[in-house]
């Protein structure tokens, strides 16, 4: 798939709660597809210290009106000058990078777990698979309600919208595989997950044991997105591969874990 490397505008920078935030780009030309799971490099701007390019998964696309958007998560340097963009600038993009998920056929019950940022291509494969309450269930994980995102009630009419809390704060307390869905795996023809290591082992290990397919989205260090720099190499039972080649998405029969 060919790689576009594009200014875009910034069309709103929203805050979604206290430390994430929604940012929505435009393009002036037609987009590229843009699978479930696969991401853009942002190029950092105005910030001297940040030399590298910070990888995203993308969040919502629009085709009609030209536009795609990330989730930014402050963790750092680079993450914080991006949530801090005003509109109208322009930012730096190469996309759309990576492998995406292997899409639900239309008869599939999918379940798909986010926490995180990771919540990001989980909401974006139900929204991109048309995907109904009736046959998709989707488990958002937070340490607080305070980092549950807002406003995403209209993902409700593609899946069942679940969430879990360290502190009990919303939903069920707990992780995510606390929830009660992790109870009855098998009614599920596929497990989707994207955020934390931990809390991908730890579906990765339930979804294994009730003999359901899972794939996950890795969050290894992208730099470079074509595979070059090295830095986000992951032993498989295939090798050790680039994930933002060969990945992000993997099968979890694929990895060592």
């Amino acid at each position: 798939m060919r790689k576009i490397v594009e200014n875009f505008t910034v069309i709103s920078n929203e805050a979604c709660n206290l430390t994430n935030f929604h940012i929505t780009l435009q393009s002036d030309h037609p987009l590229a597809e843009v699978f479930p799971g696969q991401f853009t490099n942002i190029e950092i701007p105005d910030n001297k210290d940040v030399f590298l390019r910070r990888p995203f998964s993308i969040f919502e696309v629009n085709n009609e009106n030209r536009t795609i958007s990330v989730l930014v998560k402050v963790l750092g340097r680079g993450s914080l000058t991006l949530s801090e963009v005003r509109t109208g600038s322009r930012l730096s993009l190469i996309y759309p990078l990576g492998k995406g998920f292997t899409l639900p056929a239309p008869d599939e019950r999918i379940l798909a777990v986010g926490g995180g940022s990771g919540v990001a291509p989980v909401l974006h494969l139900v929204r991109y698979a048309e995907a109904n309450p009736g046959s998709a269930d989707v488990i958002l994980g937070a340490k607080s309600e305070t980092e549950h995102l807002n406003a995403i009630d209209s993902y409700g009419k593609y899946a069942g919208l679940h969430y879990t809390t360290d502190d009990g704060t919303m939903g069920v307390k707990g992780l995510v595989t606390d929830h009660p869905l992790f109870g009855d795996l098998a009614r599920y023809d596929r497990i989707y997950a994207c955020g934390p290591l931990p809390m991908m082992k730890a579906v990765a290990r339930e979804a294994f044991r009730a003999g359901v397919s899972c794939e996950v989205s890795l969050e290894n260090l992208m730099a470079c997105g074509f595979g070059v720099c090295l830095c986000c190499i992951e032993p498989t039972v295939k090798g050790n591969l680039c994930v933002c080649t060969e990945g992000p998405v993997f099968n979890i029969n694929d990895l060592k874990w």
